[in-house]
């Protein structure tokens, strides 16, 4: 378990990203490169398997239907064969539906051009009442569709962040996405976001991260207690 000493400072996170980039480079994921509706429903299909079957099943998706109406009126078991390759379709086709149709209950319409007129608290909240989305979907559609400074916080993420000490991990990652909001300057926000998963899936990672010679290991709470040989958790 994590020692009960007291932490170190939180780390300075413009000098932790400029380490972190000059090790990955600057993002290589782009914001704008889905509409919002889009973005949601690629998130829905991401939840439990992989970017290559999740794109997978959104581009199997977006060819055998013409629309987002299409998909909202089509069978069932029509859509979940559809995207069958990204896991968990039968309970995913049903939620892509009805995230559909409490949209047009809402706008009248299957878009989310109404996001663009609300400020980032309005909406993520007006997101987060959508059925089965959550923080991070919430996130994810405000960061990369409309390039709003929110961070995304996915279980790379959260486990980099909390080993570092820029959060607790006790918090969860639902909790994450507001202190990390609160802590980063929004205009690193999405670099930060993208570095963090660069880092969490080179080297930080669970439950064997590579401390020797990582590029932030001085910055890092979790490196210090495991020189210090505190025992630590290393499960995340």
């Amino acid at each position: 378990m994590i020692s009960n000493s007291p932490s170190p400072p939180v780390p300075n996170a413009h000098e932790v990203l400029e380490l972190l980039e000059g090790k990955y480079g600057p993002p290589n994921m782009i914001q704008g490169r889905m509409s919002p509706i889009d973005e949601l429903i690629a998130c829905i299909l991401s939840q439990h398997t992989s970017d290559v079957n999740s794109f997978r099943a959104f581009d199997n998706l977006r060819a055998k239907y013409g629309s987002w109406e299409e998909v909202e009126t089509a069978d069932p078991e029509e859509i979940a064969d559809t995207i069958r390759c990204g896991g968990l379709a039968n309970s995913k086709s049903v939620r892509i539906q009805e995230v559909l149709r409490a949209i047009r209950q809402e706008t009248g319409t299957l878009n989310l051009d109404c996001l663009s007129e609300l400020s980032d608290t309005e909406a993520r909240d007006w997101l987060l009442k959508l059925p089965g989305v959550g923080p991070k979907t919430a996130a994810i559609v405000l960061c990369f569709a409309l390039g709003r400074p929110v961070i995304p916080v996915d279980t790379h993420v959260f486990r980099v962040a909390w080993r570092m000490g820029f959060i607790e991990k006790k918090i969860g990652e639902g909790k994450a996405h507001d202190v990390l909001q609160a802590l980063i300057s929004p205009e690193i926000i999405f670099r930060f976001h993208v570095a963090l998963i660069n880092h969490g899936r080179q080297t930080c990672k669970a439950p064997t991260p590579r401390c020797k010679g990582c590029i932030v290991n001085s910055y890092c709470r979790f490196h210090s207690q495991l020189e210090s040989n505190v025992p630590v958790d290393v499960n995340s």
